[in-house]
């Protein structure tokens, strides 16, 4: 199987669509409750549903890219707000964080080989 669509829930469909694309994502749905978008690399997409209840998402949607430190610097110019600016973290990933308009989790960061093959990596099938 292969993981390739995540749906975020929003509150302004309009906002977060708009986020979205200064992140650099191409909209290929637009509907006034739900939006989908391609990723830049790799062809797998995600989307937006327009919520008009209260939600609390404790998901994390994250986006790899090499060239995280470069992309996040583009990112501020373009008056995007980060919650953390890229670190080295203990699992050797490197990670920036921010917040979509309706709270949503957003990490951009960098894991290369670590991401499938950690040194502390298992393999439990049934």
């Amino acid at each position: 199987m292969n993981l390739n669509q995540v749906t975020l829930p929003v509150r302004d469909m309009a906002e977060a669509a708009a986020f979205y694309r200064r992140l650099g994502f191409v909209q290929i749905v637009d509907t006034p409750h739900y939006a989908r978008f391609e990723s830049t690399d790799g062809g797998a997409t995600f989307s937006l549903q327009l919520s008009d209840e209260k939600f609390h998402n404790g998901a994390v949607i994250y986006f790899e890219l090499e060239a995280l430190d470069t992309l996040v610097e583009e990112l501020q110019h373009r008056g995007v707000e980060f919650a953390q600016l890229p670190q080295d973290m203990r699992w050797r990933w490197r990670e920036a964080v921010l917040f979509d308009p309706s709270g949503n989790k957003v990490k951009l960061y960098w894991a290369g080989e670590d991401r499938l093959h950690p040194p502390w990596r298992t393999e439990i099938r049934d």
